[in-house]
């Protein structure tokens, strides 16, 4: 499969889990940390909240893309969000391994149609079509 790469960015670590994290070009600079449910001493963002912010975002704007090109369809509102609760724990066939939910609320969207919109938009999701086949993603529409 190929892409037709539109925009690119890049970000370097340095320290892996217990260090830092900057893009680039400088617009973003995090301090990282191990949470403490593994062993760390928490204090500073981890990969996983890095990850689940990135998808969140990305999973609102596959909905807002998805909504404009069915005009007669429903809308995202303004008061749209994702939110998205990243896990990580050891597989059972080794290592380590994600598993999403996202939690989608679309106030005065049909339960019916909010759920037919997360579909499509799981289908067109660059984060969603990353993860399938490889991490459980359970969507989920309030």
């Amino acid at each position: 499969m190929s892409v037709d790469v539109k925009y690119r960015t890049s970000a370097t670590a340095h320290g892996g889990r217990d260090g830092e994290s900057r893009t680039d070009d400088g617009a973003l600079a995090v301090k990282l940390a191990v949470p403490k449910e593994m062993g760390g001493p928490g204090g500073g963002n981890n990969p996983e909240q890095l990850f689940a912010a990135g998808y969140a975002a990305c999973f609102l704007g596959a909905m807002k893309f998805v909504a404009s090109q069915n005009k007669d369809g429903p809308q995202v509102p303004p008061d749209a969000a994702v939110q998205s609760v990243v896990g990580i724990g050891p597989r059972s066939e080794g290592g380590f391994g994600l598993d999403i939910e996202l939690k989608v609320t679309l106030p005065g969207v049909s339960h019916e149609q909010a759920e037919a919109l997360v579909e499509k938009a799981h289908q067109v999701c660059p984060y969603s079509n990353a993860t399938r086949g490889n991490v459980p993603v359970r969507l989920s529409v309030a």
